[in-house]
């Protein structure tokens, strides 16, 4: 199977979507003259032409109102973010407009909007570029939110998500662009809410998503060397939480450690051991560590940025310590 990178997984992903629906269409900043801020768009100009690649103002607020307007309207906007820390700019179209219209309106008018673009840390981008938004719009009624860790997957998701009725939240990294993964050539989706098992295991289940899966398979690979299989999950969505999936592998292994970017409170890691004490309470033989970014904003130092994300080294001590192994 051939290797993409995945910044042109999600190209294939929209441009599939754009020659099969003449509804769909792409807005953001320098999406189409600049090719994207991180190319994800490239050639999408030349093929599709202005009318259906826009380039727009720094007006998140403004661009992404006309697209909650154009899908109130039929239309399927794409809607790029360079980063979702300028998200919060939008966020009243986002929240109280998206999100609920569907139910303020008694199911005149849905929203089948993507909203796109990099989460969480990228390297030396100071504070304000550097947050992780997942588990902000996870906690709002009306919208999914995605978090793709690999080409293959973020292929099939967005797909789904361009097709899907309801407004979506796609989440991508600026540090993730360049991975390479196997994507087949042939057309598929893959179903929004159903986890993934990327590795089979029986002693403890390590849970993550997005970026952090590489965290997750390589604290998975070293505790491999050292006797302790660990059946790595990878959520996909943040909302809906394939719960099923997580509990059926919690009741295998007895054991969960929960590797997350955000920072702890009211995280995705948070509502996981929530659910776990609450419905599979009897099936853990320890307690469950979660391991997330520290509680501060994200430094400009990379020395600062290492101690502050989950790392492999922090992983590998919470599960060590949920096997008795430190």
């Amino acid at each position: 199977m051939r290797e993409i990178q995945f910044r042109e997984a999600l190209r294939e992903a929209m441009s599939e979507e754009m020659r099969r629906d003449k509804n769909v269409f792409l807005m953001g900043e320098e999406v189409a003259e600049y090719n994207g801020a991180y190319k994800v768009s490239q050639g999408m100009l030349d093929e599709f032409g202005p009318e259906r690649i826009y380039d727009t103002p720094i007006s998140e607020l403004g661009f992404s109102g006309l697209g909650v307007g154009a899908a109130m309207s039929g239309l399927r906007p794409i809607i790029e973010f360079m980063t979702f820390n300028f998200s919060l700019v939008a966020i009243d179209q986002i929240i109280n407009c998206a999100a609920k219209m569907y139910a303020m309106s008694g199911g005149a008018y849905s929203v089948p909007i993507v909203f796109r673009g990099p989460t969480g840390n990228a390297g030396q981008l100071g504070a304000t570029h550097s947050s992780n938004f997942e588990n902000w719009f996870a906690n709002t009624p009306g919208l999914k939110v995605i978090v793709p860790s690999n080409p293959y997957d973020a292929k099939g998701l967005l797909k789904a998500a361009i097709r899907d009725p309801d407004p979506v939240i796609f989440m991508e990294s600026e540090l993730m662009y360049s991975d390479k993964g196997e994507v087949p050539e042939g057309e598929y989706l893959l179903p929004i809410g159903v986890a993934d098992i990327k590795r089979k295991g029986k002693d403890v289940t390590l849970i993550s998503f997005g970026k952090m899966m590489k965290v997750a398979l390589e604290a998975a690979e070293e505790m491999s060397k050292q006797g302790v299989e660990c059946e790595v999950i990878d959520l996909r969505s943040v909302r809906p939480i394939d719960y099923a999936t997580c509990v059926e592998s919690l009741k295998k292994t007895n054991r969960v450690v929960v590797v997350e970017e955000a920072n702890p409170l009211a995280a995705i890691s948070s509502e996981l051991t929530y659910h776990f004490q609450r419905h599979a309470f009897d099936h853990l033989d320890a307690p469950i560590i979660r391991v997330n970014s520290m509680d501060v904003p994200l430094s400009y130092s990379p020395s600062y940025i290492e101690a502050t994300i989950p790392n492999v080294r922090r992983t590998i001590e919470a599960i060590k310590k949920v096997t008795y192994k430190s």
